[in-house]
């Protein structure tokens, strides 16, 4: 039988569907890894994940695979190797898995990877935690890789620690084919999606008293998303980050542009059902722009059906609120992972300058609900959501089927741990 990685990259030239390939990759990882998966089950699990607080995807990333680890590897002990968690962040985890240890000081993440008999570099944009990976590597700890994004610069600059995991599980087709494309020499390749998508953290107290404040009636409002084309981190972390004048430039010639297309949804949605919109973030940046990007700029008589979100939040009083939408419409990534993994119906307008990871919602099935910004209309993007919000029971219904093919995935992914 030809190896899974020669097959893969077979099936990608081929000319199957991305669905297809999905379906392939999948069966192929798990014939691939029958070996792992009947193979002792580590007693205790070293976590790499936690990559920021400025973003309630970032944040959501850790929650969605802890709860993973916790249906499919019960018995196994976790401890999270985070970056700076924050108390609030750190209070929801401990609430939502009160018996995951937590290596806050160099010295509890050196004794946790000298005790762990595995290594899960968890999912997020990229090899984040390179660093850590490879001490883990180089101390003779068995280690994986489960959902992320690779860019071409990190499958030339880490092609032997890539090589070297147990697996890796990626969380888009486009950075898959992109690795097999590179010759890539190592463990089986498979799609392993976000870990967002397994996300089952709340706050419905939070949710219901903001949705009170805000006149939203559960099931009957949409939610919608801005995002510059570069996220301003030199504004975010002033202290480490120099301004941009490139990204900077960009930014100011694409936000009228790019919103307008999101604002022509959110008229469509008002105007043909009826419904009212909230404004929210993702990222902390967001939270001022939400107004004179998206809610100035409307008709009068749209306005009064509008409502914008004043403050930042945090992820679990974000998914309660997602929980209880008709629906999203996003130009960040997350927030629609988070519906989807809800049930809501989630529409991503992707912009050129973010990563390969856009690809995943073609990788579940939902291409019909992404937009290349640079490719589509304003109208285009506002008949499918005002669709979408015209016959909400369909909309569901392919909702649940992009949330159990991603489940799917990632109960393969998780299974490989071994």
């Amino acid at each position: 039988m030809p190896s899974p990685i020669h097959t893969s990259a077979k099936h990608l030239d081929g000319g199957l569907s991305r669905r297809q390939f999905v379906g392939t990759a999948l069966a192929l990882g798990t014939m691939a890894f029958m070996p792992y998966l009947a193979a002792a089950k580590p007693k205790k699990l070293l976590l790499r994940s936690s990559w920021q607080t400025v973003n309630i995807g970032d944040i959501a990333h850790t929650p969605g695979m802890l709860a993973l680890l916790e249906k499919h590897l019960p018995d196994t002990e976790v401890t999270l190797w985070p970056n700076k968690l924050g108390p609030e962040v750190e209070q929801i985890l401990a609430k939502r898995f009160p018996k995951l240890k937590i290596a806050n000081t160099a010295e509890e993440k050196t004794a946790a990877l000298a005790a762990c008999d595995f290594f899960l570099h968890g999912s997020g944009p990229g090899i984040v935690g390179v660093k850590e990976l490879q001490r883990a590597k180089d101390a003779g700890k068995p280690y994986g890789i489960g959902g992320i994004t690779l860019n071409d610069g990190e499958i030339k600059n880490h092609s032997e620690l890539l090589a070297g995991a147990q697996f890796v599980c990626l969380r888009d087709t486009d950075s898959l084919k992109a690795l097999l494309a590179a010759g890539f020499k190592g463990p089986p390749v498979t799609f392993g999606p976000d870990a967002t998508f397994a996300l089952d953290i709340y706050d419905d107290a939070a949710a219901d008293e903001l949705l009170k404040k805000h006149a939203l009636e559960p099931g009957k409002f949409l939610c919608v998303l801005p995002r510059l084309r570069w996220t301003p981190y030199w504004e975010i972390h002033p202290e480490s980050r120099k301004p941009d004048p490139e990204r900077i430039a960009v930014n100011e010639k694409y936000a009228e542009v790019d919103h307008a297309k999101l604002r022509e949804g959110i008229i469509a949605w008002v105007r043909q059902t009826g419904m009212r919109v909230f404004l929210v973030p993702e990222m902390t940046y967001a939270v001022p722009l939400l107004r004179p990007l998206l809610f100035d700029p409307l008709p009068d008589e749209v306005k009064p059906h509008v409502t914008v979100m004043e403050r930042y939040w945090l992820t679990a009083e974000a998914n309660s609120v997602y929980k209880h939408a008709a629906a999203i419409l996003s130009s960040e990534q997350h927030s629609p992972i988070m519906g989807i993994a809800n049930g809501t119906p989630a529409v991503l307008v992707r912009q050129p300058t973010d990563t390969r990871k856009g690809q995943m919602w073609r990788d579940i099935g939902r291409s019909d609900w992404l937009f290349e910004i640079d490719q589509s209309t304003g109208e285009q993007i506002a008949a499918c959501i005002a669709q979408i919000g015209k016959d909400l029971p369909a909309a569901r219904v392919l909702a649940a089927e992009a949330r159990t093919t991603a489940q799917q995935a990632m109960q393969a992914m998780v299974g490989n741990i071994g």
